[in-house]
């Protein structure tokens, strides 16, 4: 990248856990939406309230699957990445695909998330490396409950299915499932940002987030993102996923603006059988 710096990455994966913080949030109680003040009427609503309590405890119930079925899929992941003009149009534009998977593992008592890309198609040169967006739902995962608030906002019906909206906002100095790598070294990112919930199922529609301030010692004025999930058919045996499908990502510093786009598509199921043969016996 040739604008007097180093490509720069940003990360949102989960950073490794230590013993003690997953000690501590094992003492804690659940976390429920909690009734603060809002402008909205619906959030005022103590019915509304115990809907959005449950629809996030839904929700955070179904984290566990999620994570276990993306490691059982792979797809094909577009990646558009832009320099941004102060008018706003593109300067400079660089397109690459991959075969993408994200695995999930447990080991050594933590949520760990690992993401592989295949290169089918590679960026002529990389101007912004963002990776882990795929994993954002982790705001709602069991490790990271102590870090953030919930705020029930509203409730909406769009396209037949009652989506619930609530707003996260991160607890200063909790851990964050997400972190910019600067230099060989990770920062962890205060997010604030909202999520929008299928009521009826729990899995999560829409979520955006952005951080709750700027990071100008670390050079990093405003980061932005918008990630949506949809369901995807599988066949034989007959299974529907809720799966990423896709995110775009805005970072702005003092000198430069950046712009990526991620496409999830063609998603595969896949699934290992292993045989065993003793001696001359068939497996």
């Amino acid at each position: 990248m040739k604008i007097g710096v180093k490509p720069r990455r940003v990360v949102l994966a989960p950073l490794t856990l230590l013993p003690g913080i997953l000690a501590c949030a094992a003492l804690l109680h659940a976390q429920s939406v909690r009734d603060e003040p809002t402008s909205s009427s619906a959030a005022a609503d103590p019915a509304f309230v115990a809907r959005a309590n449950d629809t996030l405890l839904r929700s955070r119930n179904l984290i566990d699957r999620f994570f276990e079925q993306t490691s059982n899929v792979v797809c094909n992941e577009d990646v558009a990445q832009t320099i941004v003009g102060k008018n706003g149009k593109p300067m400079y534009r660089e397109e690459s695909i991959f075969e993408y998977q994200m695995q999930a593992s447990t080991r050594g008592g933590s949520l760990r998330l690992v993401e592989t890309r295949d290169a089918r198609k590679e960026a002529f040169r990389d101007l912004l490396i963002t990776n882990g967006f795929a994993s954002m739902l982790l705001v709602l995962h069991q490790d990271f409950e102590p870090s953030f608030v919930f705020t029930p906002v509203s409730e909406d019906v769009v396209n037949g299915r009652t989506l619930v909206k609530i707003h996260f906002k991160h607890v200063a100095g909790a851990s964050s499932p997400a972190a910019i790598q600067l230099r060989n070294r990770n920062y962890p990112l205060p997010l604030t940002g909202d999520i929008w919930i299928e009521q009826e199922s729990g899995a999560v529609v829409k979520l955006m987030s952005n951080l709750e301030s700027s990071l100008e010692d670390l050079g990093l004025n405003d980061l932005r993102s918008e990630i949506h999930y949809s369901v995807v058919q599988f066949h034989d045996p007959e299974e529907a996923y809720w799966m990423p499908s896709s995110a775009v990502i805005d970072v702005q510093t003092p000198k430069q603006h950046w712009r990526n786009v991620h496409r999830f598509t063609d998603y595969r199921r896949f699934r290992a059988t292993i045989q065993v043969q003793i001696g001359d016996e068939k497996p």
